[in-house]
């Protein structure tokens, strides 16, 4: 058995042992970011153990860097990137600060979150980046299970409560719910519906319990309905809260898509928007400002974050500790679909 060979089982064995993946001694072993602290401490008394020494030639393969940086996209995203505002406001902010160092960002579509996860570790095995970014974090996500410990380093665009320990940028979302409903109470709706994403990401169960709660503190009616964030399901959630017996006054929309579409709901069952019906969307696209009436909304600078988040990434990429910090909220832009009730 060759040197490079005994080398390699030597690795398995340190993975093994540490339970851990072979990426994850690697980085471990070669100091290279990717790996927490801790583990990083277990991995290398395992490897003493085992009297493990490095091949200088593997170490140095290691060390070659692809300048490429990868962002997975959900299977829905990619039958509505063109016309979806938020992914492509976050991936020019990522094209931002990435350009000007001469990097490149990879973009793979997953359909299905197993799909996903063999991307990463194709990415590992072929060394085809060096960090990447994950988006639509999930509740108990098994994607922040299996990259908290390498194969590279990685942030996380999620609140950090649900980021296993991966490095995060988030938004007070809870914060801005509550500024949301405490703005349309003010205008005097006591019914106020929600139209939201689905259940199992992070951010809409840290959207829909701000939203329960202030509506809860202040006495309101409240109703949500998850949805997809495709227009066909907003369009059906929309109807289906006006519609109702109890038809809310005020409708919040978790992005901007939905609340177009929930405008052109409102017209269609030919209620006034905004005398009989206010509307508020979130995250506000130019697509906000170009309805008729432009729609309000609770602006969230998403450019911006995007630029947040990459920016976190590189520093993770040059050795710093993972850490959580927090993007401006959204804040309220009132334009022509509220108003006072008449």
């Amino acid at each position: 058995m060759t040197e490079r060979r005994v080398a390699r089982q030597t690795i398995k064995e340190i993975a093994a042992r540490a339970g851990v993946s072979t990426a994850a001694v690697s980085y471990a072993l070669n100091d290279r970011p990717g790996v927490s602290a801790q583990t990083r401490t277990r991995i290398r008394a395992v490897a003493e153990e085992l009297g493990w020494q490095p091949d200088s030639a593997a170490r140095a393969l290691a060390s070659a860097q692809t300048d490429t940086v990868g962002l997975v996209l959900p299977a829905g995203v990619a039958g509505t990137l063109g016309v979806s505002p938020w992914y492509m406001e976050f991936i020019s902010g990522i094209e931002l600060v990435l350009a000007p160092q001469g990097r490149a960002l990879l973009l793979q579509v997953a359909t299905d979150q197993r799909t996903e996860l063999g991307i990463y570790r194709n990415w590992a095995g072929s060394r085809r980046v060096d960090a990447a970014v994950l988006v639509d974090v999930e509740l108990d996500d098994p994607r922040v299970r299996a990259l908290a410990d390498g194969p590279f380093p990685v942030v996380a665009a999620g609140p950090p409560a649900h980021a296993g320990g991966l490095a995060s940028v988030w938004t007070d979302d809870a914060a801005a719910m509550d500024e949301a409903v405490g703005y349309l109470a003010a205008l005097g709706h006591c019914r106020i519906g929600r139209v939201g994403g689905p259940e199992r990401l992070a951010h809409s169960q840290v959207r829909a319990d701000a939203f329960a709660l202030a509506c809860a503190e202040r006495g309101l009616e409240s109703v949500t309905r998850s949805t997809d964030y495709s227009v066909d399901q907003a369009t059906r959630a929309t109807r289906s809260l006006l519609l109702g017996r109890s038809r809310p006054t005020a409708l919040i929309f978790d992005d901007d898509l939905s609340a177009v579409a929930g405008l052109r709901v409102a017209s269609e069952l030919g209620l006034r928007v905004p005398d009989q019906l206010s509307l508020l969307a979130w995250d506000d696209s130019v697509l906000c400002q170009v309805t008729t009436p432009p729609l309000s909304a609770m602006s969230h600078d998403v450019q911006e974050y995007g630029v947040q988040v990459t920016r976190l990434l590189l520093e993770v990429m040059a050795g710093a500790a993972p850490t959580a910090r927090t993007g401006a909220a959204p804040h309220l832009e009132p334009r022509g679909t509220t108003a006072s009730l008449a």
